[in-house]
């Protein structure tokens, strides 16, 4: 309650100072500052301050795990930006529908028509009876999975499952309302985004923010992998086939049941992937080192290129989930990165926002 006094008392000074422009030209530079660092040191609720800085993007040399899209290292400049402390939850989200309406694409008619053009030429359209709207679910395996390429052996599409009833189309949000929203494509992040006056983070703004100052580690702890149970929600055990719930989880956790980082953000490993604004291609790091320009705010690539999904323009997800294990993934490292589409949900895969100074005084 304090810091929101604070910010509302910082916002209506801002706007009596802009009420007399008439008689003062502009805003000085010296009151512009004042009003930011009044901002910065009284966060939006829910938030905390990313200052900037300057940090080594990618995996590091210790890390034996890490696969080749995640190198090579290369140094990237931010500037500073406020960040969502936790993943956005199911009782934000509930807000938000609420007051808009907004239904999102788990919650839709499919169009087969723009479905195709993501698919090879001459795919089948499936029966009507497969064509209804939901989104897709983990399903354990009965027994070890050879190829873990393959994940339709544990992932399937089920029909009536969307953010408010994430577990099957039978299920609701009872007990969950501090549980991180998934079900949520990345056309339903943005929806939220506006709403809330934020944006989603870039990828150098999410990897920067995860490592919380600790920057040559692999994990945002450091590089002990067996303080991982105690540090994020993930698997452990053979996975898709037992976890040991070491964790105390099977699924989603609610947020903030594990440490934060250094920066003060829960989650930034395991519980669910975060949606960043970042194309993914698996060629942009070495295109960024090749330009031979200094990395100040990148925002990526210019379109996508996944040589295993060719038909389809994915935006990088960051941290892992619940369902990362040391054999299949391991993306609670900090470095670790999957594309996904924009226009489809799991049950692995949120969100959260951030927002700048200006972006927060404009939208006040």
């Amino acid at each position: 309650m304090k810091n929101s006094i604070q910010f509302f008392i910082t916002i209506v000074v801002f706007f009596t100072v802009l009420g007399c422009r008439e008689k003062h030209a502009e805003i000085s530079t010296e009151t512009q500052k004042q009003i930011i660092d009044s901002l910065i040191n009284n966060p939006p609720q829910g938030m905390v301050w990313i200052p900037d800085g300057t940090f080594l993007q990618g995996a590091v040399p210790q890390d034996k795990m890490a696969m080749k899209h995640e190198k090579p290292q290369h140094s990237v400049t931010v500037d500073g930006y406020f960040m969502d402390i936790t993943e956005v939850t199911n009782a934000q989200f509930s807000k938000f529908i609420e007051e808009t309406r907004y239904v999102t694409t788990a919650e839709r008619k499919i169009d087969w028509e723009e479905m195709k053009k993501q698919l090879p030429a001459g795919t089948t359209k499936p029966h009507d009876s497969i064509m209804q709207p939901g989104s897709l679910m983990f399903k354990k395996t009965k027994e070890s999975v050879p190829n873990l390429y393959d994940f339709s052996q544990w992932w399937r599409w089920v029909i009536g499952v969307n953010w408010k009833h994430p577990s099957g189309p039978d299920t609701n949000l009872e007990g969950k309302e501090n549980h991180p929203v998934v079900h949520i494509s990345y056309e339903d992040a943005e929806a939220y985004c506006i709403w809330a006056g934020r944006r989603l983070p870039t990828e150098a703004e999410w990897e920067y923010a995860a490592r919380g100052a600790n920057n040559n580690t692999i994990f945002f702890w450091g590089d002990e992998q067996d303080k991982l149970s105690k540090k994020a929600n993930s698997w452990e055990g053979e996975f898709p086939v037992h976890n040991t719930l070491k964790d105390g989880f099977e699924r989603t956790a609610p947020v903030k049941t594990y440490p934060a980082n250094g920066f003060g953000l829960y989650d930034m490993a395991g519980n669910v992937w975060e949606f960043t604004t970042d194309w993914y291609n698996v060629n942009y790091y070495d295109e960024l080192i090749a330009k031979k320009e200094k990395a100040i705010n990148p925002k990526g690539a210019d379109k996508g290129y996944n040589p295993n999904n060719p038909y389809l323009q994915e935006k990088i997800i960051k941290g892992g989930s619940f369902l990362c294990s040391d054999s299949y993934c391991a993306s609670y490292r900090v470095s670790s990165r999957m594309g996904t589409s924009i226009d489809s949900s799991a049950e692995h895969v949120g969100f959260r926002t951030v927002a700048t100074p200006e972006m927060l005084i404009n939208k006040d």
